[in-house]
């Protein structure tokens, strides 16, 4: 009989080894949760000389952090039904208001680091010419975008004009979007939602500093306290 229950025993135990699936430990620590990004937005108006300045001093501080924010670009615009093509009023005219969608479309429909190469193109051209089509259509190539393939040329206009509905929508929200966050001045540097800075002319309410050391500072103190354990 007791080699009958070794014998019993030892069988119920190669079943179990068989048929009951091995226990996983997930370790879900937050030692190995993704970093935090910062928020980092830009109150601009792709035509405004105080955005180019702004926008170049932000490719400095991108070279140091790019891999601690989530940049984006918040156009500084008014709505206003009665303008034709955009329901948008843009101080610069209406081609600035197609440089906005244009940009607005690239950075939905391409990775960051094209979407900033072609706003750098953009801007290298002479702000007299960005929302012009073959400036666009120009830039997008120079950045590695394919404009009818990534969706960015259906978004903006196929022909690089800014004008097809979707882009002129994104315009629609970004206006509604800085109005909420207070921005009325371009350029305005907004960390986390926090305005820190403004270039309007020059730099003003920039109380922790405007250099690239002082944005890099501040954006590395916010990553920091997003990403305490």
């Amino acid at each position: 009989m007791k080699s009958l229950a070794v014998l019993l025993a030892s069988t119920a135990v190669s079943v179990l080894a068989v048929h009951v699936p091995p226990f996983f430990y997930q370790d879900e620590s937050p030692l190995n949760a993704p970093d935090i990004k910062v928020p980092v937005q830009l109150g601009v108006m792709s035509r405004c000389p105080d955005a180019l300045l702004c926008e170049s001093r932000f490719n400095e501080v991108l070279e140091k952090v790019v891999d601690k924010v989530d940049l984006s670009l918040v156009y500084v615009a008014k709505i206003d039904k009665s303008q034709p093509d955009f329901g948008v009023w843009c101080l610069h005219g209406p081609e600035e208001c197609a440089g906005n969608v244009q940009q607005l479309c690239v950075h939905k429909y391409a990775p960051f680091e094209n979407f900033w190469e072609f706003v750098k193109c953009q801007n290298y051209q002479g702000r007299e010419n960005i929302g012009t089509p073959d400036v666009a259509l120009k830039c997008a190539e120079a950045a590695g975008i394919d404009w009818e393939a990534s969706g960015a040329g259906q978004c903006a206009g196929a022909d690089g004009s800014g004008k097809a509905s979707e882009g002129v929508t994104l315009l629609r929200e970004s206006t509604v979007l800085g109005h909420a966050l207070g921005i009325t001045k371009s350029c305005t540097v907004l960390i986390s939602g926090r305005a820190v800075c403004v270039h309007d002319g020059t730099w003003k309410n920039c109380e922790n500093g405007h250099t690239v050391t002082d944005f890099v500072r501040q954006i590395e103190e916010e990553y920091d306290q997003l990403n305490q354990n």
